[in-house]
């Protein structure tokens, strides 16, 4: 905030110039404007904004522009890159600027504001994980009043008032902020005599100086601190400032110098699903509560932070397929497998505490028995309800609970309710209830209904989840441990929302995503399309309230698919696979283009091309009978699907009943997957609701469809193949990400990291680097091209490296997947040109991690599997048993469970001391502890590495790669 607050005069002031500076680099085409509140400044209209004029100096382009104004003005301000007809292309992130001028400020005299682009990567420390959790402080900082200056100080022609402005999120208590400079005044140098800055608030430092001519140029390389803990300086290049001293009038320049060049601040994690936890406590699959013993590990190993997938509930269809935790229920609500019954109450009569001790040996499972496990709590949570629901449902907390958030507990305790009368959550079934309506919905819910009781209970059920995680939420908080939820790209088509907010979805539609590392046949994940268009009319406000709900318990979340906010992969609801899919939003191929190039056979190209050769090709002697019994020959050797089987839906329907009568010995999904195959090859897909458009079937030129075109055809589809994928939608996905994306940004202060794997387009990565979304970097899928391996020391700041993740393999089990990449890997990155071992042994585990915590991301996360690795004793397991999901398999069991408590491991100081070693070594940063008492502090300690310089990337403690893998 501009407000000097030195100068004092009587003189009446009656107009006074304000003058603006930043430096931007800007495209051909592109200015800046500045935009705010004041009428002045545009009254946020962009159209009217001031217009900013460039300059060079030296090698910087300057921007700058100046208003009139008049005594008592203020006014809050952003800057603006604008095309020629000021549509804006791109915006400041973070906190609006606030403009107050100076008191005294007098006619002549000239108010500079010297402004730095404001990033997202800028707003980091302010989120939750580092301002609530990493960088929370135990002591308050009181605003301080800067020291007066007087109005006859600036009598000499040319001075100047400076006030030096920079941003430092943390401080330890006793340590103080001091600007140093060439001048006398900034200490020539010397701490002991530099400017020392006042706190502001809002984590702002400033402080005023006087200067006269003859302190010009000034040069100011750094600020620093000193206290206590020593000295620490900023790193960078020197700020330098010039003013033209022949004008002779004073001015008053204000440096807001952005935030403090500190080394940035790294640090490492542990990823788990919420479900894989095993305690001596849980009842077969992981609690909530679970999460404390986890936290407790994870500082004692050295970890800041605990990543879940997500914990919403997902019971859709009542059975283990809703073990599949990206298909929710409900947004909002949260997964009743996840409770301890034995929290409920503190009045559990003996024979229910006798049924829960006997239960939890019964499901002490190697695996997760997810229906065994949900129906035992719910069982079991149903008998403590029905001896004290009057009691909780009357409580004052119980209440306040109720009261925040009834929105969406209506509906859900409905939707539960329906769906377990009709057994069924297909809407259709439900009768009246097929609509959703608020009318319909109070009669359900009333106290007066004869399903109120059961409705109440989904109600107690999510009251005490909400309990139990704030709980563990909290307690993470307190050791100084980040926990970072996870946010799925889509919700089951039968799921509250779509009942709720039926106009919010494309229900025609569903979500996946196109070929890539995970699926070289395309992924459909079943969900429907967003009709972003309808979101945008509330400015989006189920997602902001979705996101709401999230920063209750989550300090950090991890946005799934984040390229679904570019564009999503949009394939039509009978589809099953994902392969003839097109993106949405994109700018199709229209029919005029195809046949301005020649192009007149829209049949030809989008119908599937099935030849008799294709069909003997795939079906050998048995061609005949598939052909008889799925497809019509329209013109002889050439066929087309019969109109009961022309879509995936109906092939597997209609497959199910021809095996039974059949003689075929093939097995279902191989004569699925080759019918699909037939149905698949086309070249071109026709716009379902605009047939004057097309696609470009994703591989085009994989199919005989394209194969059998002349070459003009081939050519022409080729050159729209690459525009349609690589070119022509670049401009607007940029546009919808920066529609949608802020939204979900300022919705809450958690910090946000996107999954950005698979088919990247070039406008992703400068959208999230602007916003300030952190990244997601697995070594084996590299984005960089022409690379197999990613190179961890090359990583971005703004990026969170892993060695696996939940949708791949662990790093034991990829390493024993593939022998001649092994032997790759072994020579390329590790630098050996001998053999592998065949295993993944603890020290090949060792290396891989330390390359990746030593990197330079922000944070490195580990999944819980690849950690275990570490020690022999916890590889006794086969790998493929440590598998959380497979993507290729829509119906895959979510079931793996670590196989050892987590009492057990905190228990094992061998292992914790290994990892801590790993990220002590590194030089991150990390939870620090009381060593006399062995108890974790509730404040966190630990300090950047400020003034130091990384460690070497590819050296450790002196040894080479080879002799440390040695």
């Amino acid at each position: 905030m501009a407000n000097l607050g030195l100068i004092s005069g009587d003189k009446p002031l009656m107009s006074r110039k304000v003058s603006f500076r930043i430096p931007y680099v800007t495209q051909w085409g592109q200015h800046l404007l500045i935009c705010g509140s004041d009428r002045l400044l545009g009254s946020w209209n962009v159209k009217k904004g001031l217009l900013l004029k460039p300059s060079h100096q030296g090698e910087e382009l300057i921007w700058s522009g100046s208003i009139q104004v008049t005594p008592g003005f203020q006014s809050e301000y952003n800057y603006y890159v604008v095309d020629d007809t000021r549509n804006i292309l791109r915006w400041e992130v973070g906190k609006k600027r606030k403009l107050l001028l100076p008191d005294g400020l007098q006619d002549g005299q000239l108010l500079e504001l010297h402004d730095l682009w404001q990033t997202g990567s800028d707003n980091i420390p302010f989120r939750s994980a580092f301002k609530d959790v990493i960088f929370r402080t135990s002591w308050s900082l009181g605003v301080e009043r800067p020291l007066g200056i007087t109005q006859n100080k600036l009598d000499q022609d040319g001075s100047a008032i400076l006030q030096f402005r920079i941003c430092c999120p943390y401080l330890e208590e006793g340590t103080s902020i001091y600007v140093l400079g060439s001048s006398l005044k900034l200490g020539q140098w010397k701490i002991q005599d530099g400017l020392k800055l006042a706190y502001a608030g809002d984590s702002f430092w400033q402080a005023d100086c006087i200067m006269g001519k003859d302190d010009f140029p000034l040069k100011y390389p750094f600020y620093c601190k000193y206290g206590k803990a020593g000295t620490s300086v900023e790193c960078g290049a020197s700020r330098e400032l010039s003013i033209d001293v022949t004008t002779g009038y004073s001015r008053f320049i204000v440096l807001s110098d952005g935030l403090m060049r500190e080394m940035p601040w790294r640090g490492a994690g542990v990823a788990v699903p919420m479900f894989s936890v095993r305690s001596e406590a849980d009842l077969g699959v992981g609690e909530f509560l679970d999460l404390k013993l986890l936290v407790d590990w994870a500082v004692e190993s050295g970890f800041h932070l605990v990543q879940l997938l997500p914990i919403n509930d997902t019971s859709v269809n009542c059975m283990w397929w809703d073990s599949y935790p990206y298909s929710s229920l409900s947004v909002f609500a949260l997964h009743p497998l996840y409770i301890r019954v034995e929290a409920i109450s503190e009045n559990i009569p003996e024979d229910i505490k006798q049924e829960i001790r006997e239960t939890r040996v019964q499901l002490d499972k190697k695996d997760v028995d997810y229906e065994a496990s949900l129906a035992t709590k719910l069982s079991i949570a149903k008998k403590i309800f029905a001896r004290e629901k009057e009691t909780v449902l009357k409580s004052k907390s119980f209440q306040e609970f109720f009261s925040e958030n009834q929105e969406w507990l209506k509906p859900y305790a409905a939707f539960c309710f329906l769906r377990d009368f009709f057994e069924t959550s297909e809407r259709s079934q439900w009768g009246r209830f097929s609509e959703f309506s608020k009318e319909k919905l109070e009669k359900l819910i009333s106290k007066e209904s004869l399903h109120y009781e059961v409705v109440c209970f989904h109600y107690y059920i999510q009251f005490h989840l909400h309990l139990q995680l704030s709980e563990a939420a909290e307690y993470a908080r307190k050791k100084g441990v980040v926990l970072k939820g996870d946010l799925p790209i889509g919700v089951d088509r039968n799921s509250v929302d779509t009942w709720v907010y039926p106009n919010l979805f494309r229900m025609n539609t569903s979500t996946g995503a196109p070929p890539d590392y995970f699926d070289k046949k395309g992924q459909n994940w079943g969900f429907p399309t967003y009709n972003w268009e309808e979101m945008s009319k509330d400015n989006y406000g189920w997602w902001r309230a979705r996101l709401t709900q999230m920063g209750k318990y989550f300090t950090a979340y991890r946005i799934d698919h984040v390229l679904g906010f570019f564009r999503i992969w949009e394939l039509p609801e009978h589809a099953l696979t994902g392969l003839c899919g097109k993106f949405r939003p994109s700018i199709s191929i229209s029919q005029e283009e195809l046949e301005s190039e020649g192009l007149w056979d829209f049949n030809r190209l989008t119908q599937p091309y099935i030849g008799k050769e294709l069909l003997q090709e795939k079906f050998g002697a048995s061609w005949t009978i598939v052909a008889s019994a799925f497809l019509n020959e329209y013109q002889k050797g050439f066929y087309e699907f019969k109109e009961e089987c022309n879509t995936e839906k109906k092939i597997a329907s209609v497959l199910k009943s021809f095996l039974e009568t059949s003689m075929l010995v093939e097995s279902e999904e191989k004569l699925r997957r080759k019918l699909f195959d037939l149905l698949q090859n086309v070249a071109l897909i026709k716009d379902p609701e605009e047939p004057r458009k097309f696609y470009p079937r994703f591989n085009i030129e994989d199919t005989t469809s394209f194969k059998d075109l002349d070459p003009h055809s081939q050519n022409v589809l080729k050159r729209l193949y690459y525009d349609y994928y690589f070119c022509r939608q670049e401009g607007l996905w940029r546009q919808n990400a920066l529609k949608t994306l802020p939204v979900l940004l300022d919705s809450s202060d958690m910090l946000a990291c996107g999954e950005d794997l698979g088919l990247i387009p070039s406008c992703v990565h400068p959208v999230m680097q602007e916003l300030g979304l952190v990244g997601l970097r697995i070594q084996r899928m590299p984005s960089e091209p022409g690379l197999e391996f990613g190179i961890p020391s090359q990583y971005g700041y703004m990026t969170v490296n892993a060695p696996s993740c939940h949708d791949c393999s662990t790093l034991r089990a990829w390493w024993e997947e593939d022998e001649e990449r092994r032997h790759r890997f072994f020579q390329a990155v590790i630098g050996y040109d001998e053999l592998p071992p065949d295993q993944c042994t603890p020290e090949i585990v060792h290396f891989v991690l330390r390359q990746h915590v030593e990197a330079p991301s922000m944070w490195s996360i580990f999944p819980l599997q690849d950690l275990l690795a570490l020690k022999g004793d916890y590889t006794t397991r086969p790998v493929i048993e440590e598998t959380i999901n497979d993507p290729t398999n829509p119906k895959h069991y979510w079931r793996y469970r670590v196989h050892v408590t987590m009492e057990s491991l905190l228990d094992d100081k061998d292992l914790t001391k290994t990892i801590k070693d790993l990220v002590r070594g590194s030089g991150r940063c990390y939870p620090q502890k009381d060593l006399e008492s062995g108890q974790a502090n509730d404040v966190e300690s630990a300090k950047p590495h400020l003034g130091s310089e990384l460690p070497s990337l590819t050296q450790t403690n002196g040894l080479s790669k080879k002799e440390a893998l040695v």
